[in-house]
């Protein structure tokens, strides 16, 4: 994200509430259909406060009343030091006066264009607030990871501690969506000795769960472009959604690249990659997703593209959600929230392009029996996982054979999902 290191023109705010709200209404009638299928109404969307995301010239918060945060001892944010924004858990006013006409001025954050936008959709949004703890588990936690699905931080600024990242990994692993941000190398607002892409790679590589766990890792670089060099993938549901539109570029000013490894996890994928850089390759980009047990990941390696250019108002912030690459953040922003939030159906799962022989299931409906799952070479050595409708693992496994038995008799009736790799195949269980 520019700090103001790089020039950028100001935009007046007038042409700004136009434009956006101009934008808005073109999609307002495909708003409400897809409102309509997709059942967004009880989805809870969790905004990270919690790691200094408000310091120096960022904003990355979705609304403040309060300004009165500054820098402790060691890089933590306290209140009484200074004037950046403090937002509270529940953002003001109540998201439930918020209609399709609704402009994003209806907050005070620079990510509140996104999180309006994300309420008209059904969503629910709140914010981690700087003095609370990130947590999986912990029912003595009202803002505990297990109660959203989706986790978005934008720009950390402080190293996650081991607790932390354990959580982090679980709520992953059980279904969560996580969205990192980072930034250019030396982008250290706070001074604590460490950066965004140091932050989220010390959550990748210092974990008790799994060393790297989405096969993806931020550079130690700086990028000012705007790329068009996008995947060829017209199914991936980051880069195509009907409802909001199709991600044709991306405006980086001022961010760090993704190297990416099918070794460590083969469902990683670059989606926009810099430019001259091959949209399929392993190295130079921009944005990326995975999955990771029956959750899933995006990164995206600059925190300008979500930018509205309001919140704040003693720091300089830049109109790049709706006002730079023409309008394209914005739909990569909306459509990566939407994938991630989303439960998994067989539909949503040929975006990766994957065969249907990649594995058989049978019998299919399963009745008091076992199922039989047949399963080709190329998965082996991959983590077969049955998940319910509600996001319950119900049995996981790493497949050595190519034929695997799951004792269905010892499982409820309803609906299943069954995942290995990228493919995954609804089932039903009757008496």
């Amino acid at each position: 994200m520019l700090i103001p290191l790089i020039p950028s023109a100001k935009i007046n705010s007038t042409w700004r509430l136009s434009y956006g709200y101009s934008c808005c209404m073109k999609i307002i009638r495909f708003a409400f259909l897809f409102i309509s299928v997709s059942g967004f109404a009880q989805t809870k969307i969790l905004f990270d406060a919690n790691k200094a995301q408000m310091c120096s010239n960022a904003d990355w918060v979705i609304d403040a009343d309060v300004f009165n945060l500054g820098l402790g001892s060691g890089g933590i944010m306290q209140a009484g030091q200074s004037n950046e924004a403090n937002p509270a858990k529940t953002p003001t006013p109540a998201q439930s006066g918020i209609t399709q006409s609704t402009p994003e001025t209806y907050w005070d954050g620079a990510l509140s264009a996104w999180a309006v936008d994300l309420v008209k959709l059904g969503y629910t949004v709140e914010t981690l607030p700087y003095n609370k703890t990130i947590t999986y588990g912990n029912t003595s936690n009202a803002q505990d990871l297990s109660n959203y699905k989706v986790f978005i931080s934008d720009e950390p600024n402080i190293l996650f501690s081991a607790a932390e990242k354990t959580a982090f990994m679980q709520f992953v692993q059980n279904g969560g969506g996580l969205f990192m941000i980072g930034d250019h190398t030396g982008s250290d607002r706070n001074f604590d000795g460490f950066d965004s892409p140091q932050i989220w790679n010390d959550l990748m590589n210092n974990n008790t769960v799994q060393v790297h766990p989405f096969g993806m890792s931020f550079d130690s670089t700086d990028y000012s472009q705007t790329s068009s060099n996008v995947a060829n993938l017209p199914s991936d549901s980051c880069l195509h959604n009907a409802a909001i539109g199709n991600v044709t570029q991306i405006k980086i000013s001022g961010g760090s690249t993704l190297t990416l490894s099918t070794s460590q996890n083969n469902s990683v994928r670059g989606l926009i990659y810099k430019t001259g850089a091959s949209n399929s390759g392993s190295t130079n980009a921009f944005f990326a997703r995975a999955r990771f047990g029956t959750g899933k990941v995006a990164a995206l390696t600059d925190s300008s593209p979500p930018d509205d250019g309001t919140g704040d108002p003693n720091d300089n912030l830049y109109f790049s959600y709706t006002g730079e690459a023409n309008g394209n953040h914005r739909v990569l922003l909306l459509n990566t929230t939407i994938w991630l939030a989303a439960v998994e159906t067989p539909s949503a799962v040929n975006e990766v392009n994957k065969e249907e022989t990649a594995f058989e299931i049978y019998p299919n409906p399963v009745h008091a029996e076992n199922l039989q799952v047949k399963i080709n070479d190329g998965l082996l050595g991959q983590k077969l996982t049955v998940v319910s409708t509600e996001g319950r693992i119900v049995f996981a496994e790493t497949i050595n054979t190519n034929l695997t038995t799951i004792p269905f008799s010892e499982f409820s009736t309803g609906i299943y999902f069954l995942r290995i790799g990228e493919v995954t195949k609804k089932l039903v269980h009757l008496f």
